[in-house]
């Protein structure tokens, strides 16, 4: 299969989301305040028309990725391509992680804009398997852990809401399938420590900003990317704040200060 390229590396066919206003990749603002310019070598702003990313070059992975959810994205258009790809529009003289860089190292191409996400067409669901998405994961960690998360998210979709999803990672050493490793791909990709979300839920509707509230449900979970881990995500609850100060990131920037005061110190019930 063959990767639909341009010169950013995907096609942004009418499935794409808006890039400003409502269901956009940033409302909730830019984590890192990542920029794409090519000295932020390690906090590149990455649009790839179905998400955006803040992209490590030094690490071979993003940041964080940022997508919203909704019922559109998940129309079943086209089943999971599995074409995955290097991504070519990365700034002259960088890495490009390729389709094989995680062959026999142990870890899974984890996906942070998941395949299951973006099945409204064959451009959204391509732009889901470029290099650039993924992140060494332990196979466990990648197959059950994030999948129980992910399909409960999409259940949240299909009861009537919408969903602004961060997902992202950070620290060195993970433990997969063949044991512990710092990096793969002969130092060019960096096996996180840990990995991250946070999950925004509202019901679908409009002006989103406005609609989110101190009593709004906001799902954060921090798993450590070990192949032992529990495959029950709810173990793994934290607070917003809590992903904040292990990353440096300011997450959900674009809201009040007062409503990110309350639902950033809150941890969900997890069900």
């Amino acid at each position: 299969t063959t990767q639909p390229t341009n010169d950013r590396g995907i096609t942004a066919g009418p499935d794409a989301p808006p890039t400003t206003g409502d269901n956009s990749d940033l409302l909730l603002g830019n984590p890192s305040d990542a920029q794409s310019s090519i000295v932020f070598i390690d906090n590149y702003l990455l649009d790839q028309k179905y998400y955006t990313e803040s992209y490590s070059s030094t690490r071979g992975t993003p940041n964080w990725v940022s997508w919203h959810l909704d019922a559109t994205n998940i129309t079943q258009a086209t089943g999971r391509l599995d074409n995955f790809a290097g991504f070519n529009g990365l700034p002259t003289g960088w890495y490009e992680v390729q389709s094989n860089s995680y062959s026999g190292s142990g870890f899974d191409r984890g996906h942070n804009c998941p395949s299951a996400d973006r099945t409204s067409s064959t451009d959204a669901n391509s732009a889901t398997f470029l290099m650039t998405n993924m992140v060494p994961q332990a196979p466990q960690n990648n197959q059950q852990t994030w999948a129980n998360l992910e399909n409960y998210l999409r259940e949240q979709v299909v009861a009537g809401n919408e969903v602004y999803i961060i997902m992202g990672s950070y620290g060195t050493g993970g433990t997969g399938a063949n044991g512990s490793a710092t990096t793969i791909n002969s130092g060019h990709v960096t096996v996180p420590a840990n990995i991250w979300k946070v999950a925004v839920i509202l019901p679908a509707g409009n002006n989103d900003i406005s609609r989110i509230t101190s009593s709004t449900r906001v799902i954060a979970v921090n798993t450590p990317n070990i192949n032992s881990i529990n495959s029950d995500w709810t173990k793994y609850i934290v607070t917003v704040r809590d992903i904040e100060t292990a990353t440096g990131y300011n997450l959900l920037s674009a809201l009040p200060q007062g409503v990110q005061d309350v639902i950033e110190v809150k941890k969900d019930p997890g069900n």
